[in-house]
């Protein structure tokens, strides 16, 4: 800044000087014209249109433009790579017809590790697949790409693309870009769909067999025996219910994903809510030979919510503590915080509690810690998915804390 002022003030006093060698050579020539036999009149009236035009000249401080200086093409293109590079989020290798890395970008630096600039390539990407396709864009300028799968640090899958860069060193070497794009999630959603479709097609399957066998039963063997017409047609009952409950879970789980990006704004009052819920449980913990407690504040905790889908949330969460906790006996249910404080609900039980393995896996869906003790107890698999749900489109999350032996606690936090 100091230098372009510096600047700026040589110019004027340069112009100064040249204004006052102009209006010297204005009144000289003035004379001369009036020593030529010149009008006086007429030789002043130019002499003041010199000066005039000539003061205005003086009068605009502005310098000239300064000249704008080409730059080399290959001044500086490796900082201009790496600062573009740079900004991008995507993973970006930058190696010379040679094989070695000229350099890379700080997401490459975080996926893969510093690679020191000059180094082999086969040095540090190990994989035969990128090195081979690197190679063959090297040897015919044409772009190539793959899929590839890291297994460390973590699991990841990239599309890896190579393609001639056009620029060029000073050395005339050609440089070639090699760039990853994550592709994990979409792998992972993709798995997701595959697995979900085979779990419910696994989970209707096996009702409906029952039911066409039995079916099949009564319309042959047991066409005429009372006996077994009321002992299959509860059991045909039973898996029809089975059935339906899946279907209603599925449904369910639809429309929230339809609606879980709008939050419902409804205020709830959460204390006779969970009273509700545990009023409506009695009857099967009472044939659990389960006691379920309630404990709330004295003051109302009000939460922004849908009533039926909180109820579905906390229903679920109790019965699976009468369930899953029958051994310990005792459900307790806490309702706390409110005002400035977070709100929390908490469900107890002193059950086996779950092995810490699972307890990452189980809000997927179809997800059981046991298949067998799950479908003894009629549950569908998809109970804690839907609690899921219900709680992101709520703006809440589910905490599950679990010691094996000692019982586990699910806590609502909003």
């Amino acid at each position: 800044m100091l230098e372009d002022t510096k600047t700026v003030w040589e110019h004027l006093k340069e112009r100064a000087n040249s204004e006052k060698w102009h209006i010297g050579l204005s009144a000289v020539a003035a004379g001369a014209a009036l020593l030529l036999g010149l009008h006086a009149i007429a030789v002043l009236l130019l002499w003041l249109v010199w000066l005039a035009a000539l003061l205005r000249r003086s009068a605009d401080p502005r310098p000239p433009l300064p000249e704008v200086v080409a730059v080399p093409p290959e001044a500086d293109n490796l900082d201009v790579l790496a600062s573009v590079f740079n900004a991008l989020d995507a993973p970006i290798i930058v190696v010379t017809a040679g094989e070695t890395v000229l350099l890379q970008n700080q997401a490459a630096e975080k996926a893969f590790g510093t690679i020191p600039p000059n180094s082999d390539l086969s040095a540090r990407v190990r994989s035969p697949g990128i090195l081979d396709m690197v190679r063959e864009t090297i040897i015919t300028g044409k772009a190539n790409q793959i899929e590839h799968s890291e297994r460390f640090p973590s699991e990841a899958v990239y599309i890896v693309r190579v393609a001639p860069a056009e620029i060029r060193l000073p050395t005339d070497q050609r440089l070639y870009v090699l760039s990853y794009r994550d592709i994990s999630q979409a792998r992972r959603i993709d798995r997701m769909r595959s697995d979900f479709v085979a779990n419910a097609s696994h989970e209707l399957r096996t009702p409906l067999a029952s039911l066409r066998g039995f079916i099949e039963t009564l319309q042959g063997p047991a066409r005429n025996d009372a006996k077994a017409h009321e002992k299959f047609l509860g059991i045909m009952h039973e898996q029809a219910t089975r059935m339906s409950r899946l279907v209603d879970d599925l449904l369910s789980l639809s429309r929230l994903e339809l609606k879980s990006h709008i939050a419902p704004d409804e205020a709830i009052n959460l204390a006779p809510l969970l009273g509700h819920v545990r009023d409506a449980l009695l009857p099967l913990a009472e044939d659990l030979d389960v006691k379920v407690t309630l404990v709330v504040p004295d003051q109302p905790v009000i939460v922004q919510g849908d009533r039926d889908e909180l109820t579905e949330v906390f229903e679920n969460l109790i019965e699976n503590a009468c369930k899953y906790g029958q051994e310990g006996k005792k459900v307790e249910v806490v309702l706390s915080g409110g005002g400035d404080q977070p709100t929390e609900v908490s469900v107890r039980d002193h059950g086996p509690g779950i092995p810490a393995e699972h307890v990452p896996r189980i809000t997927e869906r179809f997800y059981r810690v046991n298949v067998e003790a799950s479908r003894s107890k009629k549950g569908t698999g998809l109970g804690l998915a839907i609690v899921k749900h219900i709680l992101t489109r709520h703006r809440a999350r589910l905490l599950v804390q679990s010691e094996v032996g000692k019982g586990t606690v699910f806590t609502v936090r909003f």
